[in-house]
């Protein structure tokens, strides 16, 4: 017989027959998350919920929306406490399962585990819910839900414990309103869910920006009796944020601290986060101050929320400050921290301050990727044609990516080539352009026309000719610039003939020089 029952409560099988009157009972139906039909360890069928059921009266009272009566069911805190049900699990043994499950293709995974339980790890509830966590941990919420639906099977009875994991299952699947079903049978059971299952619940609802369900949930944490802890109010903190409600995360933070409980580091970043996702980021500056001078330890995370931010509003010097700051603090730069502030020294426009932060880098022996070294490499290559002196910063920096084995993207290569051209660097600026050829990437005309004018302004007019062969080959056309130099440079030497090729050439590409031969 098919069930009315939706996961996590659904009643696969009866173990005894149940009566056709009770079936047709509105309470039956109308409260898919209130009956879990199962046989206990003591060989009785029981409904598991205070609100009990019997088809032999005919007249129940009513209670709300539901259907009461007097029949005496065991409550599940009791039975727990008289089978002595060990409900802390052993985290080693848990872990190890789960990695081994981990481990397993889908096909094996579900062999495995079905032989694992036919082995005894479903003898006790507090194995079963080993199992379950495992499972949750391996990444596979489906399987452990299933099994969780499977309890009745084995005569077993859910605890709190078993309860939490499928919460924490339905909120990794991102079904909120189930776990929160399952919060509402917990309560309803006799069962004191303990702060660290509510605040997944609200975590979750929080990442997904549900922050008026998330408050909901907080609220009825007052009414059971359970206090939240600062981590709870740290979930609340970066949901606001998330959805852009920044100052009520700031109020809330004040009222953190008006009630006596101390804010971590984690309730700072929140709400700094907050701060500089909306362009305020001296504000969250403010708010790291007060951290410290509370005695708390900013954590990587919580500079680079601040990178982000100054780097975000185009103020990256402010960055360089807090990463000072942050090294004051014996807080140790990550990857990230470096390559938020180089990208945004880069991107407006501060190379020198950018060029000083990579050597920074380097020197505290993080790598730099790819992507940073070429915004680098450009920018420099780019700065030198007016400040020469960044030509010698920019080849290091080049070589360097060579010799590392970097890919260097094809309009990186030609800027370079193009500042040692500009630089009067002709021999490395040619090495280069036969290196990148050989690559099999094609240097663009821009590129070409540099090195016949960096070749035509040290009088080296033969080698001008062969880089315009090499152009005809690939089919690119050199600018009248270039033609009007290697005109001139043959001029120059007295190669009539020559400067009428060239000058003929040009005509058939379209191009009339300014400059004749002579």
């Amino acid at each position: 017989m098919s069930s009315p029952y939706p996961a996590p409560f659904t009643l696969l099988q009866s173990p005894v027959p149940v009566q056709s009157t009770l079936l047709n009972t509105p309470f039956f139906f109308s409260n898919i998350y209130r009956s879990h039909y199962r046989k206990t360890q003591h060989g009785k069928l029981v409904v598991l919920t205070t609100l009990s059921l019997s088809s032999t009266n005919p007249n129940p009272p009513v209670h709300g929306n539901y259907l009461v009566d007097k029949v005496e069911v065991l409550p599940i805190k009791q039975a727990e406490k008289n089978l002595g049900i060990d409900k802390r699990t052993s985290r080693f043994h848990v872990q190890e399962l789960a990695d081994r499950i981990r481990e397993l293709p889908s096909k094996e995974r579900t062999e495995f585990l079905s032989s694992y339980v036919k082995d005894g790890g479903f003898s006790t509830i507090s194995g079963a819910n080993d199992v379950l966590m495992a499972l949750f941990i391996a990444e596979d919420p489906d399987f452990a839900l299933k099994l969780f639906s499977d309890l009745s099977s084995y005569e077993l009875e859910p605890d709190s414990w078993t309860f939490s994991i499928v919460l924490r299952c339905h909120c990794k699947k991102n079904q909120l309103d189930e776990a929160k079903q399952v919060l509402d049978y917990m309560v309803e059971e006799g069962f004191h869910p303990d702060v660290v299952t509510i605040t997944i619940l609200i975590n979750a609802l929080c990442k997904r920006g549900r922050m008026q369900r998330a408050f909901e949930v907080f609220d009825f944490m007052g009414t059971i009796g359970c206090k939240p802890t600062v981590q709870t109010y740290n979930c609340l903190l970066k949901g606001l944020c998330y959805v852009g409600r920044v100052e009520e995360a700031f109020e809330l933070l004040l009222k953190i601290k008006k009630d006596s409980m101390k804010p971590d580091v984690y309730t700072y970043t929140a709400v700094m986060d907050g701060f500089c996702k909306v362009g305020r980021s001296d504000e969250a500056m403010e708010l790291l101050d007060e951290a410290v001078e509370m005695g708390l330890a900013p954590s990587v995370v919580t500079y680079n929320t601040l990178f982000q931010g100054y780097c975000k509003e185009g103020r990256p010097l402010k960055g360089i400050v807090v990463l000072k700051q942050m090294k004051q603090g014996n807080c140790r730069p990550d990857c990230i921290s470096y390559s938020t502030l180089l990208h945004g020294l880069l991107k407006w426009g501060k190379i020198r301050s950018a060029l000083r932060t990579y050597k920074e880098m380097v020197e505290d022996g993080i790598e730099v990727d790819k992507r940073i070294m070429n915004l680098l490499l450009r920018g420099l290559c780019r700065r030198s044609w007016k400040e020469k002196d960044l030509l010698e910063d920019a080849h290091e920096v080049f070589e360097k990516m060579k010799t590392g084995f970097y890919d260097i993207d094809p309009s990186t290569y030609c800027l370079m080539i193009q500042a040692l051209c500009k630089g009067g660097k002709i021999e490395k600026s040619l090495d280069n352009l036969h290196d990148m050829i050989r690559m099999g990437n094609s240097p663009g005309a821009i590129t070409f026309n540099n090195v016949i004018l960096a070749l035509c302004a040290g009088d080296r007019v033969d080698e001008a000719l062969l880089i315009l062969v090499l152009m005809d080959e690939r089919i690119i056309i050199p600018s009248r610039m270039s033609y009007n130099l290697l005109i001139e440079g043959c001029n120059k030497r007295r190669w009539p003939l020559a400067a009428c090729s060239i000058y003929g050439t040009a005509l058939k590409r379209g191009v009339i020089p300014n400059s004749k031969p002579r």
